[in-house]
């Protein structure tokens, strides 16, 4: 993706196809995808670029062990 809108784009017409097929799975993996994407922009509203997806796993888990920065 190229910025964070047009990701937030897809994921929504993909979601919306999901429900029409009524696949479960996959509407429960977009929506939390989709969550975690917003919640990510709420953090950063003047970042444009599309985070990877440990980008934002950090975001929402700053604590995590493949989060962590060590200065030496």
């Amino acid at each position: 993706m190229e910025n964070i809108d047009s990701h937030l784009s897809k994921l929504k017409a993909e979601l919306d196809q999901a429900r029409q097929s009524g696949d479960s799975a996959r509407i429960n993996h977009l929506e939390g995808e989709f969550k975690n994407l917003e919640t990510y922009k709420q953090h950063h509203p003047d970042e444009q670029k599309d985070p990877s997806p440990l980008e934002v796993y950090c975001d929402l888990n700053p604590e995590a062990p493949e989060c962590l920065v060590y200065d030496d």
